[in-house]
């Protein structure tokens, strides 16, 4: 067997494969959205990550389905154009994973999961009271990959606004042992912060 392919040679499912695989352990990026008909949603993300300090900007990336088709996070954030990311933390990992059901647009996540609404500055987004740190973001783009089954939509989410409990963050550094963060490996495997070693970066 080769050990070298061209993106040709691989359909998207086995790309998926080798990228949830071997890009790992992944940060997770719980989102929660509202419709301007005023129904929220809450999904978790794997593709996510840090893409601006100043201004701020975090990202991340709801893939199209196998038909083709967008997750209520997307469709909401046209609609509203605001968003509250979420850490959950390994204490909430049970009900961050019942918020990635597919649910008709009509649900409630945070109801199906049993998790609490509160709110987060001016904005209309509910955060999740439950999660020690929130980033309430307004939308600042959307890159589209297509419209074929499994495509990335990358969210460009500014944050204008933070909740972080004191236990956590103490306005310098985050506690680890507090939060207990939590990453996605392939299938339905999550992995643990717990196992860590420090390096000196070189001068």
């Amino acid at each position: 067997m080769s050990s070298t392919f061209t993106i040709e040679e691989l359909n998207s499912g086995l790309i998926y494969r080798l990228f949830s695989g071997a890009i790992a352990p992944r940060p997770i990026a719980w989102v929660s959205t509202i419709s301007a008909a005023g129904i929220a949603n809450l999904a978790p993300f794997s593709f996510f990550n840090v893409a601006s300090v100043d201004p701020p900007v975090l990202a991340f990336s709801p893939l199209l389905n196998a038909e083709g088709v967008a997750k209520h996070t997307l469709s909401n954030l046209k609609e509203v154009g605001e968003c509250i990311i979420h850490i959950g933390g390994e204490s909430l990992v049970s009900p961050l994973n019942d918020s990635s059901a597919s649910l008709p647009a009509e649900a409630d996540e945070f109801e199906h999961a049993g998790l609490t609404k509160a709110s987060l500055g001016d904005l209309r987004v509910p955060r999740v009271l439950e999660a020690p740190i929130a980033f309430g973001c307004r939308l600042h783009d959307i890159v589209h990959f297509g419209n074929r089954p499994m495509a990335g939509n990358l969210v460009l989410a500014e944050v204008v606004v933070i909740h972080a409990e004191p236990k956590i963050w103490d306005g310098r550094y985050v506690n680890n042992d507090t939060l207990r963060p939590v990453g996605r490996m392939a299938g339905s495997d999550y992995a643990r912060t717990t196992d860590l070693f420090a390096l000196k970066r070189p001068g």
